[in-house]
């Protein structure tokens, strides 16, 4: 598996969390729905694998721009943010946290970070 820095092992561990609490958006298509939709399941951060061909990082940003969900692109690839989200077998491009908690904490190590905002 990935070994990041500290920083992002931890926030691997809250997404950990996220997604054994089913509080997890996994997926372009699903993130972009979710969000236009609104309700409970609205992401309030979006994390996005390194490995994104350039047009899922384009719409993966001009969504979280429009909808204001802040977006992180993490050093890990899509396989990975699948297995740390727990789907087995495939890729995740992004993942969005639902849960407040979660992702204040998440936002709280990223965003003093070092700049790793897309």
């Amino acid at each position: 598996m990935h070994s990041g820095n500290d920083k992002e092992r931890r926030v691997l561990a809250y997404l950990g969390f996220a997604a054994r609490a089913r509080k997890v958006v996994a997926g372009v298509p699903l993130l972009c729905q979710a969000m236009q939709r609104g309700g409970t399941y609205v992401p309030l951060v979006v994390l996005e694998a390194q490995d994104t061909s350039v047009n899922t990082h384009k719409r993966v940003c001009d969504r979280t721009a429009f909808y204001g969900v802040p977006t992180f692109r993490l050093s890990l690839t899509a396989a990975e943010l699948a297995h740390t989200v727990g789907k087995r077998g495939g890729a995740v491009a992004a993942v969005g946290v639902t849960d407040t908690e979660l992702a204040s904490a998440i936002l709280a190590l990223l965003a003093v970070g070092d700049g790793a905002e897309s």
